[in-house]
């Protein structure tokens, strides 16, 4: 079974446009085969999105695992500055379209990881992919506090069948934690580091 985070160039390609409200703000995506929620906005982006006060919000952002860039592009629209990673390159190149059409700037670039990130940010905000297993995904998590400055967070969304509580003990070890949000078995963590 081919994954959203692996390039299978065999993997036909059907883009379709889906379109979104986010706080209010209307937006339109692109989606394909192999890339994550290919029919629109999935409920965990969704609810991560509407956790966060973009009023409190600030600075420079990571968009990891950014798909076909629901979360950088909103963020983008309220003037932040954006980079968003991706290891699928087909998710790059709709994160790229998508930031055009909703009329917004961001660096997009391929990294395994954070292979290719060079700078620190205020915060990392992500919908991991959590069908890459636990160990790739807390090098995820885990690894994003030597790419957050100072008093940087780390945002993302993980549905309790997911591991939700096991991963949020998991990291108290390197990160303040706290939930935002908690809407139908997913749960928004914000992780400051220790």
């Amino acid at each position: 079974m081919a994954h959203y985070f692996i390039n299978d160039e065999s993997i036909k390609s059907e883009e379709k446009a889906t379109k979104a409200i986010i706080q209010g703000n209307l937006f339109t995506f692109w989606t394909d085969h192999n890339v994550f929620s290919k029919n629109g906005l999935d409920f965990g982006t969704r609810t991560l999105l509407e956790s966060i006060d973009m009023t409190s919000i600030h600075g420079n952002v990571l968009d990891f695992g950014c798909g076909y860039g629901p979360i950088g592009i909103f963020l983008a629209k309220y003037g932040l500055t954006v980079d968003m990673i991706d290891i699928n390159e087909r998710a790059l190149h709709l994160a790229e379209k998508n930031a055009k059409i909703n009329g917004v700037v961001a660096s997009i670039f391929e990294s395994n990881l954070y292979e290719k990130v060079t700078q620190k940010y205020d915060y990392i905000i992500t919908n991991p992919p959590i069908r890459v297993g636990k160990k790739v995904l807390y090098e995820i998590l885990i690894g994003a506090k030597d790419y957050l400055k100072e008093n940087g967070e780390l945002i993302f969304v993980i549905h309790k069948d997911q591991g939700a509580k096991s991963a949020a003990r998991d990291l108290e070890e390197f990160y303040q934690v706290k939930i935002l949000q908690k809407n139908k078995g997913f749960y928004v963590f914000a992780c400051k580091i220790r």
